[in-house]
């Protein structure tokens, strides 16, 4: 993604950190103008995503505003993360509400779901030739993937048979047995299911704001858990725990959401 605004960082930051010092309604109303027009390239990014789905483009932009607007409000500078990705959550989400809403469904892309429909099939098949659960490397090997592009395709769900967290992945010389918790994290079928209900964005207001910035990056900006752990300058493995420890407290407040 190219930069989402035409300001450079640090003066979108100082921006940010006025307008949560500031306490003068109208200098705060002028100071949010300013980020508003400033993230419109980022709002428009994000609305595009969506388009094609029986809705016009500047409708589903102006409803990104909204959310937008949401969190800049939340949003705290001195935090250290970057606006867009903590933002990505509560845009998209006011989208997704929009199109809820209005009875349209959101499909995953294409390539996604064809992969989704090749992991459901060789894992049975696999199944009966292993006469066990095949492990994200063995079906990344056989479908000619990474063991990432497997994890995404598993976290569409619901239809995928979730493999065991504590089962061991592993290569076929037995050189690694570290469990599918420890060497990608967990892909909790439950969680897809709500998070296409919209409910796991509401969820998602429980967690740190740390873990708030992985989700975001993990499942919007569709990081792989390298990539995440690069930015963050922090190992994978840190990562994969960092992702598991949101999952599990979103776990808290998922019954809750979804019974409203």
């Amino acid at each position: 993604m190219a930069s989402p605004t035409r300001i450079p960082r640090e003066e979108l930051r100082a921006l940010h950190r006025l307008y949560k010092e500031t306490t003068d309604p109208t200098e705060r109303d002028r100071i949010r103008a300013q980020l508003v027009d400033a993230y419109h390239d980022f709002v428009y990014f994000l609305a595009r995503k969506f388009q094609n789905r029986g809705e016009p483009l500047d409708d589903i932009v102006q409803v990104g505003y909204l959310g937008l607007i949401k969190a800049i409000e939340r949003f705290d500078p001195d935090l250290g993360y970057e606006f867009t990705t903590f933002a990505t959550l509560t845009v998209a989400g006011e989208i997704k509400r929009y199109f809820r809403d209005k009875g349209t469904a959101i499909r995953f892309p294409r390539r996604l779901q064809e992969l989704h429909a090749s992991v459901v099939r060789v894992n049975e098949q696999m199944k009966i030739e292993l006469g066990r659960e095949p492990t994200v490397s063995e079906l990344a090997e056989r479908l000619g993937v990474t063991p990432d592009d497997v994890t995404e395709a598993m976290e569409m769900g619901p239809a995928y048979v979730p493999l065991s967290l504590d089962q061991p992945v592993g290569t076929s010389d037995g050189q690694d047995n570290r469990s599918v918790a420890e060497q990608i994290g967990s892909a909790d079928p439950e969680l897809e299911r709500v998070e296409m209900r919209d409910v796991l964005d509401r969820a998602m207001e429980h967690l740190t704001p740390r873990e708030r910035a992985i989700m975001a990056m993990r499942f919007y900006e569709q990081m792989s858990q390298s990539e995440i752990a690069r930015r963050l300058g922090i190992s994978q493995m840190h990562v994969s725990r960092l992702q598991r420890a949101a999952l599990e407290q979103l776990r808290k407040y998922v019954p809750q959401e979804s019974a409203g």
